[in-house]
C-alpha cells in the first residue's frame, strides 16, 4: 500500500471521527428531543429544484472512471392507469427508445451504441407500479456527449413522438415481454396479487397490463398517459459520474427549465392499501411450481423517513433480523430442520403508505405446517425469553465493520450504486447521509442499543393484526395442501407452546492452532512493466502477485492445480463431484459450520475449494485487516477439511428436496434435452436428479478431496489487490510455504466427453403457457490464442446486434435475443456459440429461418462500417472499466497462467479490437457458423 494511499485512508478516518463526534456532541443529554433532528445530506451532493418542479441530483464520482450515469426518474407508474390504459405506463417507457424529437424510431440506440455503449448494459428502463426509471451510461472523455445524452433525458421527458407506425411494430414486442414472463411464478403472482392487495388500486395494475388491451389500444390512450404524467413536476434527473458537476449542472438547468406542466394537471394520488381486522389468506398451488414456500407479513404504516430517530431505529430493525436470520440458519442445519431455509426482515411494501415485516421459509411439499409452526415458534421464544448478549455482540461487530469497510471503499463506490440510492431518496424520501455520517451514526448508537429495545420488536412487527399468510406450492396427485383452517390453528397454537430459552453455544479456540511451519521464497521474478511479481516458494508453490490501487480494502485470489474430477474413475464420479458441497456444510478444522460462521464474527475474510472437471484450486478475498485470516482459511482447507456426518445427512435431504419436483418445470425439460443431446449420453454429462443424490458418498468424496489437495507444489496462487509485498511476503511464506507437498506430477485426463456431430434438432414439448424458447449451439475446432478469442467475440456481439435489430425491432418476433460465443483450450481445443430467444411457438419456426438468414448474410457480406466501428468502440470501452477492475484481472492473469500465456498479452488487448477489421468478422462467420454442424433444440406447450 503506496504512503499517499494509506494517507487518504487516515485522513478520511479523520473526517469520520470528526462526523462522530459531531453527532454525538449534538444527541448526547438530550435524545428524546434530539432525534426528531432532519439527518443532513451529504455536502457532495447538489440537490437543486427548478421552478417547474423538476428535482435534480448531481454528483462528481471518478468510479468507473471517463463514465457519467444518468436518470430520469418518473413518478408515475402502472397505478396511474386509467382502466383503458392498462399496460400502457410500461408501453410508454417502450416507445421512449422508439422516436423523439429529437432522435427519430431508434436513433437513440445507434447514438448510445457509437459511443461504445450497449443496449440493454447501458441503455435501459424500468416501469413499476409508481414509478418510471430511465437508465443511461455514457462516456465524458468527448464534452459533446454529455450534452447530447440528456437531450435524450429531455425527449424522452416531454417529446416522444409516439408514431402509430411505431406503435404498431411495438406492440408484438411489447407482447413478447409479457409471454418471456408467463410460467407458474406469473400465475400465482395473478391469483396472489388481489388476494394481498384487495381493494386497493394496487390489485389489478400489474405493470405488464393486460394483452387485450396492449393489442388494441388506440394511440390516443397512450398520448394521454404521457401527457398526464410525464411532466416535471413527477420528475428528477439525476446525474453521478466522473465529470465538472457545475458543467453538468448548469446543462440540467438549460434542458430542463423550459420544460412546462399542464395547465390542467391531474392530481397524482397516493394510492393506500387497507388495512384488515385479522389474517387473510392466499393459498396458491401450479402444476410447474417446482417449491414450496411460506409466508407470514404483517402490513405496519410506514414510518416518515428524514430524521435521525427513525435511522437509529432501523438499526435496531438491523440487529433483530440478524439475529433472527442467525437463528433460522442453525435450525436448517439441524437434521429433520423445518425448512430449507429461512429469512426475517422489515421494508418497503408495494403501497408507499406502507412497510412490511415478514418471515418466509422454503420447506418440503409436505411440511408446510410444520414449517409455520417453526417461524412463529421461533419468534414466540424471542418474545419470552429475547436473544442472548453474545448475539447481540456478534451483530453488533459485524454491522459495525460493514460501515467501517463502507466508509473505507467510499471513494471507490460505483456511479450507478449512487444513482440508485438518489433515485430511492426521490421516491421514498430514503436519506443521503454519505457514508462517513452513517459510520459515524452507527458509532454512536449501536453500543447503547440493548437487548430490551431489540426483543420487543417480536411483538411488534408480528401480531394477529393486518397479517396476510401466504403459501405457494406444486399441484399434483396425492399431495394435500393445508387450508385457511389448518393454518389459522397452527398459527393460533404458536403461542401456547412450552418453549426453552434459546442458549448460544459460544466457541472459544483459534481459528488455527498451532501454526505451521513457514517455508521460504526461493525464487523471484519481476515483471516491472505490468507490476507482476512472481515468487516460487520451498515447497514449490508457484505466486503471482499483482497489487493494484483500485480498491482501498479488497485483495482477490485464485488457486488453481491440473487434476479435477477427470482423475476420478466413473464410479466415483458423483462422490468426486459433490466433494467440495458435502465437506463444506461440515465446516472446517474443528469448527462445525454453525461455530465457524461465529468463529469468523467480523472478519472479511474467506477461501472457498473448488474442484472442476479438468482442475482443483479455490477463490476468495478479504480486507487489508483480514488478510492474514484469509490465508489460514487457505490454510485450513488444504489440510483439515471437516465431514460430518450430521450436516452430510441434512444436505443430502436439502438437496432432493429442492430437486423433488423440477421435472415438472418445462425449463427443465428444456435443459435435460439439451444435456443429453450435446453430453451424448456420457456419465459425467447428466442432469442432477434425486437419484444424483443418492449416489453421494461422504468418506470417498473426502478422500478424493484429501487427494486433490494433498500436493500443493502443483499449484499456482494468483493474487491481485490492495496490498504491498512486504506484507504478503511473511504471510505466503507461512500459510503457503508450509503447506504439505509431495512432488507429484500429474495432469488432468481427457473422459473423451465430445459434442455430437453433424445437425441434431430436438422439439421439447412441455408446459402449458403459449411460448416458445429455441437453442441454437453451433461448435467446431478452435484455434485457442487471444487474436482468434477476440473475433470470436466481436462477431458473435455484431450477430447480437443485428438480430435485436431484425428479430425484434423489424419483426417485433422476440423481447430479447442473444448469442454467446466462446472457445476453450482443453482437453481439446474447440469454441461453441450459442443462439437464444422466445417467442409465439407460432411464429417459432420462421425466426428460426430469419436467424439463419441473417447469419448467411454476415457470412456473404461481413459487417457494416457502422456494426464494426460500434463493436470496436464496445470493446475498447469495456476494457477502459473492466481492466480497473480486481476481479477481471484477476480472472486475466489466472486464465494466461493456466494456458501458458503471456501475461503482459491482457494489456494488448487494445491493440487486438484497433486492428479488427470487416474481413476479421466475416471470416469468423464462416469459420464458426458452419451449418453442417450445430444443434437445435426448441420448447413447444403440450398439445
Amino acid at each position: 500500500m503506496s504512503e499517499g494511499t494509506t494517507m487518504n485512508i487516515l485522513r478520511r478516518a479523520s473526517i469520520t471521527i470528526l462526523a462522530a463526534f459531531l453527532i454525538l456532541s449534538s444527541l448526547a443529554g438530550a435524545q428524546t428531543t434530539s432525534l426528531t433532528q432532519a439527518i443532513p445530506v451529504d455536502p457532495q451532493i447538489t440537490i437543486g429544484h427548478l421552478q417547474n418542479g423538476l428535482q435534480y441530483y448531481v454528483r462528481a464520482n471518478r468510479k468507473p472512471e471517463k463514465r457519467a450515469e444518468l436518470r430520469l426518474v418518473v413518478k408515475a407508474g402502472s397505478v396511474l392507469e386509467d382502466d383503458n390504459q392498462q399496460g400502457l405506463a410500461h408501453f410508454v417507457e417502450h416507445m421512449a427508445f422508439n422516436g423523439t424529437q429529437h432522435f427519430p424510431k431508434n436513433d437513440i440506440i445507434q447514438f448510445i451504441e457509437s459511443l461504445g455503449m450497449r443496449f440493454g448494459a447501458d441503455l435501459n428502463a424500468y416501469t413499476s407500479f409508481d414509478e418510471t426509471v430511465y437508465m443511461l451510461q455514457v462516456p465524458t472523455d468527448k464534452p459533446e456527449v454529455m450534452d447530447k445524452a440528456l437531450l435524450v433525458l429531455e425527449d424522452w421527458a416531454h417529446s416522444v413522438t409516439f408514431d402509430p407506425v411505431e406503435i404498431d411494430k411495438e406492440r408484438p414486442v411489447v407482447m413478447e415481454e409479457w409471454r418471456l414472463r408467463r410460467g407458474a411464478g406469473a400465475r400465482t403472482t395473478d391469483k396472489l396479487l388481489p388476494i394481498i392487495l384487495k381493494d386497493s388500486q394496487y390489485a389489478d395494475r400489474l405493470p405488464i397490463g393486460k394483452t387485450e388491451i396492449i393489442q388494441n389500444f388506440k394511440p390516443e390512450v397512450l398520448k394521454k398517459f404521457y401527457s398526464d404524467w410525464y411532466r416535471p413536476d413527477l420528475m428528477a434527473v439525476v446525474a453521478v459520474g466522473d465529470f465538472d458537476k457545475t458543467a453538468v449542472e448548469n446543462l440540467i438547468k438549460a434542458h430542463f427549465s423550459s420544460l412546462k406542466n399542464p395547465q390542467t394537471e391531474r392530481a397524482r394520488p397516493a394510492y393506500d392499501v387497507p388495512d384488515h381486522a385479522g389474517a387473510v389468506y392466499a393459498i396458491e398451488t401450479d402444476k410447474e411450481m417446482t417449491s414450496t414456500t411460506v409466508e407470514i407479513e404483517n402490513i405496519l404504516p410506514a414510518r416518515k423517513q428524514g430524521s435521525i430517530g427513525v435511522y437509529r431505529q432501523e438499526i435496531v430493525d438491523r440487529l433483530f433480523s440478524g439475529m433472527l436470520s442467525a437463528r433460522f440458519s442453525e435450525i436448517a442445519q439441524k437434521p429433520d430442520a423445518p425448512f430449507l431455509g429461512a429469512g426475517v426482515g422489515r421494508g418497503p411494501f408495494i403501497a408507499r403508505t406502507k412497510e412490511d415485516a415478514q418471515l418466509s421459509a422454503r420447506v418440503k411439499e409436505d411440511g408446510i405446517e410444520k414449517g409455520v409452526d417453526a417461524l412463529l415458534t421461533e419468534v414466540e421464544r424471542v418474545t419470552k425469553f429475547g436473544f442472548t448478549a453474545t448475539e447481540l455482540d456478534r451483530q453488533k461487530q459485524n454491522i459495525l465493520r460493514t460501515y467501517e469497510r463502507m466508509v473505507t471503499e467510499d471513494i471507490n463506490r460505483q456511479s450507478n450504486s449512487r444513482a440508485d440510492e438518489y433515485i430511492r431518496n426521490f421516491l421514498r424520501d430514503e436519506t443521503l447521509p454519505g457514508a462517513e455520517l452513517e459510520q459515524a451514526m452507527h458509532l454512536r448508537f449501536v453500543p447503547e442499543i440493548t437487548l430490551d429495545e431489540i426483543n420487543k420488536l417480536a411483538k411488534e412487527w408480528f401480531t394477529d393484526k393486518n397479517r396476510i399468510v401466504t403459501v405457494i406450492a406444486p399441484e399434483k396427485a396425492g399431495l394435500v395442501i393445508p387450508d385457511q383452517a389448518k393454518l389459522a390453528a397452527v398459527i393460533k397454537a404458536a403461542p401456547n407452546k412450552e418453549l426453552k430459552a434459546y442458549v448460544d453455544t459460544v466457541t472459544s479456540g483459534a481459528l488455527l492452532d498451532p501454526l505451521p511451519k513457514p517455508g521460504t521464497v526461493v525464487k523471484t521474478a519481476a515483471k516491472d512493466a505490468i507490476g507482476i511479481t512472481e515468487w516460487e516458494l520451498s515447497n514449490g508453490v508457484k505466486v503471482v502477485l499483482k497489487p493494484t490501487t483500485f480498491r482501498e480494502d479488497e485483495i482477490v485470489f485464485r488457486a488453481f492445480s491440473p487434476g479435477g474430477t477427470s482423475l476420478a474413475s466413473d464410479k466415483d464420479y458423483i462422490a468426486a463431484a459433490s466433494a467440495t458441497q458435502v465437506l463444506n456444510a461440515g465446516g472446517l478444522g474443528q469448527f462445525n459450520a454453525i461455530d465457524l460462521r461465529k468463529v469468523l464474527t467480523g472478519k472479511v475474510a474467506n477461501a472457498n475449494p473448488v474442484i472442476g472437471e479438468l482442475e482443483e484450486g479455490l477463490t476468495g478475498g478479504a480486507s487489508r485487516k483480514d488478510i492474514e485470516t484469509m490465508f489460514q482459511l487457505i490454510y485450513l482447507r488444504f489440510t483439515q477439511p471437516r465431514a460430518d456426518t450430521t450436516a452430510f445427512s441434512v444436505l443430502t435431504t436439502q438437496a432432493k428436496t429442492a430437486l423433488a419436483n423440477q421435472t415438472a418445470s418445462p425449463a427443465y425439460a428444456f435443459s435435460e434435452a439439451m444435456t443429453n443431446i450435446l453430453g451424448q449420453g456420457h456419465p459425467r454429462r447428466r442432469m442432477t436428479t434425486a437419484a444424483t443424490i443418492d449416489e453421494w458418498n461422504l468418506d470417498k468424496s473426502l478422500a478424493f478431496y484429501k487427494d486433490r489437495f494433498a500436493d500443493a507444489s502443483g499449484f499456482t496462487f494468483v493474487f491481485v489487490g490492495s496490498f504491498d509485498l512486504p506484507t504478503m511476503k511473511p504471510l505466503v511464506e507461512r500459510y503457503l510455504g508450509g503447506l504439505p507437498s509431495i512432488h507429484r506430477t500429474e495432469t488432468w485426463k481427457d473422459i473423451g466427453a465430445r459434442l455430437p456431430t453433424g445437425v441434431t434438432e430436438k422439439k421439447v414439448e412441455k408446459g402449458i403457457e403459449p411460448k416458445s424458447q429455441t437453442t441454437v449451439v453451433f461448435h467446431g475446432p478452435f484455434e485457442y490464442d487471444p487474436a482468434h478469442r477476440t473475433a470470436l467475440r466481436a462477431m458473435t456481439q455484431i450477430l447480437q446486434t443485428r438480430l435485436l435489430e431484425t428479430i425484434r425491432e423489424e419483426l417485433g418476433g422476440t423481447y430479447s435475443i442473444t448469442v454467446g460465443g466462446n472457445g476453450s483450450k482443453i482437453p481439446i481445443q474447440e469454441y461453441q456459440i450459442a443462439v437464444q430467444f422466445g417467442s409465439d411457438p407460432q411464429r417459432t419456426d420462421d425466426l428460426i429461418k430469419r436467424v439463419f438468414d441473417e447469419i448467411e448474410k454476415l457470412k456473404t457480406g461481413g459487417p457494416t462500417e457502422k456494426q464494426l466501428n460500434d463493436e470496436k468502440e464496445a470493446l475498447q470501452r469495456e476494457f477502459e472499466t473492466s481492466s480497473r477492475q480486481n476481479g477481471y484481472l484477476l480472472t486475466q492473469i489466472s486464465g494466461k497462467y493456466q494456458f501458458g500465456e503471456d501475461v503482459a498479452g491482457i494489456w494488448e488487448a487494445p491493440d487486438l479490437y484497433k486492428k479488427l477489421d470487416a474481413a476479421t468478422i466475416q471470416q469468423a462467420a464462416k469459420t464458426y457458423f458452419n451449418m453442417d454442424n450445430y444443434v437445435k433444440i426448441s420448447l413447444f406447450p403440450e398439445k
